[in-house]
């Protein structure tokens, strides 16, 4: 209860990161109750898993282009106005979707609201750190991190019940209201608060150099970069393989396979909440590794679970150490890059790491297909122990206040707040 409380009180000792917090709530909630019926209204309209895929490739891609051609427009532009124009382009987009005449139309759209979304996220957590005290940066982002988690969990089921009652619509319109909220939440941040620097630049491509030698040169920011790409390979075997590993090897059903997927989101929530104090009471290396060890053991007691629902036991545990090294990410690139390129640091760190994770989802269903499920998590097991181990090796010179210039490190690396936020 003391962790609970003390959660609490950042709530209330902070004004602007409360609004932060409960902007991200609002446009949460709407999200995960629009993913469900974004996917079934194209579905529906082609049955087409190829439509299908470009809709999740139009959400996609946009995270991509921003980090590699964008990236600068996040530290140029004032943080709290980007935000806020996103939330209003989001909502206009799915306040458009109910009138959508084609399956082409509701994936263009989603390629715009996608567009909006990439810029939105990194401006969040670059921000953050202005809001809330350095020591209070790990329970700032488990929070964030719990309120992202928890609005999957709820948004998910209660937009599955809206769609079956009443069809995409509903779901549309509440996530265009959820987004208006956001953007009124927003407004009572001070601008200033968001963004400790000017916003002037020195041209668009000097801007993006700088972004990418800032992650090349920082030991904290390549630390992400490299661990958390070899954790996306893991991720993208478990996105693939899991529902052939409830129904094929463990005997379940769509229920069942729901009930694995809440495990995760369960796992991952408690992972959060707590992570912040994990990180606080141990080395980042110390954290960073043994969560993601915990991902490792997760996933491996899961292979060889003879039961499904003591591999639901199993994915809890790895849904843990994923919402605990999903809460070191952000703290590790927002601690290890200064303020004026955080955002550049963010959006090639999500660039890199979702490219890694589109590539593994490719070659996990041929993978999957040839030796099974449960040598891909065996696999997959291994990869989040190699994980582990890069990340505790390359975090173990890096301490609490390490926050602006740390040492520059020799090796590649890149992290996202959230497998999911980075």
């Amino acid at each position: 209860m003391k962790l609970f409380r003390s959660h609490f009180e950042l709530l209330r000792s902070a004004p602007p990161f409360r609004a932060l917090f409960l902007a991200a709530a609002a446009s949460g909630i709407g999200t995960y109750l629009a993913v469900v019926a974004l996917i079934v209204d194209v579905y529906d309209r082609t049955e087409s898993g190829a439509w299908v895929a470009a809709l999740l490739i139009a959400e996609f891609l946009p995270v991509l282009v921003i980090g590699l051609l964008l990236g600068p427009l996040v530290d140029r532009l004032p943080r709290r106005g980007l935000m806020i124009g996103s939330d209003l382009l989001r909502a206009a987009v799915f306040a458009m979707l109910p009138f959508a005449p084609s399956a082409a139309a509701i994936v263009a759209l989603a390629a715009v609201a996608g567009f909006a979304t990439g810029f939105f996220r990194p401006a969040v957590y670059a921000g953050l750190p202005n809001l809330v005290a350095d020591r209070d940066l790990p329970r700032a982002n488990g929070l964030m991190q719990a309120v992202d988690n928890l609005t999957w969990l709820v948004g998910l089921l209660a937009g599955g019940a809206i769609l079956a009652a009443a069809g995409p619509d509903p779901n549309y319109v509440l996530n265009a209201a959820s987004f208006v909220a956001s953007a009124l939440l927003l407004v009572r941040i001070p601008a200033r608060r968001l963004q400790a620097g000017g916003t002037s630049g020195e041209g668009h491509f000097r801007d993006l150099a700088v972004g990418f030698r800032t992650v090349r040169t920082s030991r904290a920011l390549m630390t992400v970069l490299v661990t958390w790409s070899i954790v996306m390979v893991g991720i993208g075997n478990i996105n693939v393989s899991g529902v052939v590993l409830v129904k094929e090897e463990l005997g379940g059903g769509d229920f069942e396979f729901g009930a694995i997927m809440a495990s995760s989101g369960l796992g991952l929530l408690l992972g959060a909440l707590l992570g912040g104090s994990w990180v606080e009471r141990r080395r980042m290396a110390e954290a960073y590794g043994s969560s993601i060890a915990l991902m490792a053991v997760g996933a491996g007691l899961a292979a060889v679970s003879p039961s499904l629902w003591l591999a639901g036991a199993c994915v809890i545990l790895f849904g843990f150490g994923n919402g605990v090294a999903s809460v070191c990410n952000p703290v590790l690139v927002q601690r290890g890059a200064r303020d004026a390129v955080r955002g550049r640091a963010f959006t090639v760190i999500m660039s890199v790491t979702s490219t890694v994770l589109g590539l593994a989802m490719a070659a996990a269903g041929p993978l999957t297909d040839a030796i099974g499920a449960r040598w891909v998590w065996g696999i997959t097991a291994g990869v989040f122990a190699l994980a582990a181990g890069v990340g505790l090796v390359l975090a173990r010179p890096i301490r609490a206040p390490d926050r602006v210039d740390v040492a520059p490190a020799t090796v590649l690396a890149r992290g996202t707040p959230q497998a999911p936020p980075p």
